[in-house]
């Protein structure tokens, strides 16, 4: 069975045509992929995501709604996790910018003895349709070079599609303390420290209208949290300290 968690802010808008792909694509791959739900993390949005959620709600694709009143990207993800019991967990985003092909992909890759497979946007073979602005790219080549020296080897930590080996992911959940946008170095520090395999796979991505990060209030908050992961990691992989730089208030994430 592969439970997919779905992070979701007042996305009232975006998350209904997400759970239609989705289920589409979950029904076209049954022989593949199997048994699927989606778990639906509300996280304390003041809209109608979880009503939409569960309007969602299918014998072809079902969908469970999970609570989670802390806010921050990072914690719901940490608490979809951990409300999994599947052995094949996976987290992609609300808006469904990762093209949907990436889990066969990422299946096969598990199959081959891959214990964790996250999407990539920075690898050969990914294509990509972004609109990001100059100061808002600069920002976000900054954070991935420092994110890279935090988990050497991984050349996009934040695209948000990954597919996990479930107990290793409850497992990493169960730790992770990063409740904002930077949560996925945190993870993967903590997957790779655990020795997990882990892989980059491309992926066909578009930049969806109504992203919750904004760079002007989340940029600096993104890099002070790797500072943050830094220190609290530093006793698994020893990261390299990480220094907050003044493009850090135009923007991070890529």
């Amino acid at each position: 069975m592969l439970q997919i968690v779905i992070p979701a802010y007042n996305e009232e808008r975006r998350l209904p045509r997400t759970l239609r792909e989705l289920r589409r694509h979950v029904t076209a791959h049954r022989g593949v992929l199997g048994r699927v739900e989606v778990l639906v993390v509300d996280n304390a949005s003041s809209d109608r995501t979880a009503e939409v959620a569960r309007a969602a709600d299918s014998a072809a694709l079902p969908v469970r709604v999970v609570r989670c009143a802390r806010r921050g990207k990072g914690a719901a993800v940490r608490a979809g996790l951990l409300a999994t019991d599947a052995d094949l967990v996976c987290f992609m985003d609300a808006d469904g910018a990762t093209g949907l092909e990436a889990i066969e992909e990422a299946w096969r890759r598990l199959l081959l003895g891959a214990d964790v497979v996250i999407g990539s946007r920075a690898v050969a073979g990914s294509r990509t349709e972004a609109r990001h602005c100059r100061t808002r790219s600069v920002g976000a080549a900054a954070y991935r070079s420092l994110a890279g020296r935090l988990v050497p080897g991984i050349a996009d930590t934040q695209c948000g599609f990954k597919l996990l080996r479930g107990p290793l992911a409850r497992q990493a959940a169960r730790q992770l303390e990063t409740a904002g946008f930077s949560f996925d170095v945190e993870l993967l520090v903590r997957l790779r420290a655990a020795g997990a395999d882990i892989q980059e796979i491309p992926v066909t991505w578009t930049d969806v209208p109504g992203s919750t990060f904004v760079p002007s209030r989340h940029g600096a908050a993104s890099f002070a949290e790797l500072a943050r992961i830094a220190w609290r990691c530093r006793a698994l992989e020893r990261p390299a300290p990480v220094s907050v730089p003044a493009v850090a208030l135009a923007g991070s994430r890529g």
